[in-house]
């Protein structure tokens, strides 16, 4: 089943073309690697994606649904729950534990606390942290960290997750584990991933790689 597609996408930052084109379809359960040089676009391309940013031209349909034709506070509902992110810096929270972390989308959709404190639990479970849990992200190691982020990005059971170089800041051990861990989340939660990276081990490891050069595809 697709769970994106994205039409003729074009993004423009003053007289700079960024993505000139992009045409592109994502499976349900689908590991999807994004390679290409820096300034090729495809940060750009990732976060227009995730709606972080708009396009200039070109439609997106993510879960059967329209994203450019929302208002702001109905795509910001739709990000919250159908959309995860994971980014390089984590970008965890220095004053809540690695439990609330993971928790705080599922609490912002105005869930029922006590669910999304289970699942948050299972979550760090199943990614090896409930050790961890009540540990704020400075007593955590790196690796850790980033499992917290993954963790965080699942918490809503989301259509698809995206991850911009996710192991950018990791060493190639810790790097190594973490890229596992997206393929055993795929086949347990059936979870889609669309991966930007330079770890060009990654990009092969995924079930499709693209590359993007000058705004658009390579074919």
């Amino acid at each position: 089943m697709e769970i994106l597609r994205a039409e003729k996408v074009q993004k423009s930052y003053n007289e700079l073309q960024v993505l000139r084109g992009i045409d592109l379809s994502v499976q349900q359960g689908e590991v999807l690697s994004v390679v290409g040089e820096s300034g090729a676009g495809k940060s750009t391309l990732l976060h227009i994606l995730g709606t972080l940013d708009a396009a200039d031209a070109g439609q997106i349909v993510i879960a059967g649904k329209s994203v450019g034709s929302m208002k702001s506070k109905d795509l910001a509902g739709f990000r919250n729950q159908q959309i995860g992110f994971i980014f390089q810096f984590h970008n965890l929270l220095p004053e809540f534990t690695a439990l609330e972390n993971v928790c705080l989308p599922g609490l912002m959709s105005n869930s029922n606390d006590k669910a999304v404190f289970e699942r948050g639990k299972q979550l760090l479970k199943k990614l090896g942290l409930t050790s961890r849990q009540d540990h704020k992200p400075s007593e955590l190691s790196g690796g850790e960290q980033q499992r917290v982020a993954v963790a965080r990005s699942l918490i809503n059971n989301p259509s698809i997750v995206f991850a911009d170089e996710p192991s950018g800041n990791l060493d190639s051990k810790t790097a190594d584990e973490l890229h596992r861990l997206f393929f055993d989340l795929r086949n347990e939660l059936n979870q889609t991933f669309v991966i930007v990276t330079h770890n060009q081990s990654l990009a092969a490891m995924a079930d499709r790689k693209i590359e993007i050069k000058d705004g658009v595809i390579l074919t």
